[in-house]
């Protein structure tokens, strides 16, 4: 059911990684509120069903987010048939866990070139629009960006890289009316964590954080926050709210993580090598399938 009175009715919202997941919830929680969307990604089919699902106009642009020249496309795509975005939320992102001195080093960059360059090529692709509008930039960042996780340092890297960058736009573009804002979510329920949780080393690496830091959120609960962060043009949104904490405590974190994880990849070592994982979830496997590494 539509909102009413909503900030975003009629306003176009651009958002990446949207075949599924957290992008496609966003897109969901976006549409109920009257925006009008341009859903980018890989797999045509899924970003069709998706829009096909909204109670808002909606449409389906396959992109690939490392892609600047598609993504230039895109934005021209967008801005002819739905109109100039007042907000674009840069959603895609992929991950892959496993010790460093293990890792396929083209994988690894994968993940950074998606989750940071895609980022920043997502900006600046809709970045003349954005000025139009006195838009909203929205970042997905992560826990990872507070605190670097042990064997999940490609995804760590990126996401503390899209924090700075977020930090360094939004201060650019500030007195052009255009607002830049950050989310920073922990474990949600979407296929890239589940099949994390295939992988005994990803399994454990969650089962050691405390309570509050190991649980799994719905992911629909998730997009309305997010949602509401874009309606208010937030600065930073944190998912769970308790996030906000370890921003505080951040400069703490490290030596707790190296502490932990002294002991307990020790222990885990001792009774198998940790072996990389390979690109998890159904979008990992997309985006392997839609530019193969060489």
């Amino acid at each position: 059911m539509a909102q009413a009175h909503s900030p975003l009715e009629n306003r176009t919202v651009v958002v990446t990684g949207a075949a599924r997941g957290v992008g496609a919830a966003q897109a969901r929680a976006l549409a109920r509120r009257g925006a009008r969307l341009a859903l980018l990604g890989h797999e045509r089919p899924s970003l069709e069903a998706v829009a096909a699902s909204l109670p808002a106009s909606a449409i389906a642009v396959e992109t690939d987010v490392t892609d600047q020249e598609a993504l230039m496309d895109a934005a021209r795509t967008v801005r002819t048939r739905l109109g100039p975005p007042s907000a674009v939320v840069a959603n895609a992102g992929i991950a892959e866990g496993g010790p460093f001195a293990r890792q396929d080093m083209a994988s690894w960059r994968r993940v950074v070139d998606v989750n940071l360059v895609g980022s920043a090529l997502t900006a600046y692709a809709f970045l003349p629009d954005l000025r139009e509008t006195a838009g909203y930039y929205l970042q997905i960042a992560s826990l990872a960006a507070l605190g670097a996780a042990p064997l999940m340092s490609a995804y760590s890297a990126s996401k503390a890289g899209v924090e700075a960058f977020a930090h360094a736009l939004g201060a650019e573009e500030a007195h052009r009316g255009v607002a830049v804002g950050i989310a920073y979510l922990n474990w949600t329920d979407t296929d890239m964590i589940r099949d994390g949780d295939q992988h005994a080393v990803l399994r454990e690496l969650r089962a050691h954080m405390p309570a509050p830091a190991r649980r799994v959120h719905p992911v629909e609960t998730v997009a309305e926050a997010l949602a509401r962060a874009v309606e208010r043009r937030s600065p930073a949104v944190y998912v769970p709210a308790w996030l906000r904490f370890a921003q505080l405590a951040r400069t703490a974190l490290p030596p707790v993580v190296l502490r932990v994880s002294r002991r307990e990849l020790s222990r885990r070592e001792a009774v198998a090598p940790l072996r990389p994982t390979g690109l998890l979830g159904a979008g990992g496997r997309a985006d392997r399938a839609a530019r193969p590494l060489p």
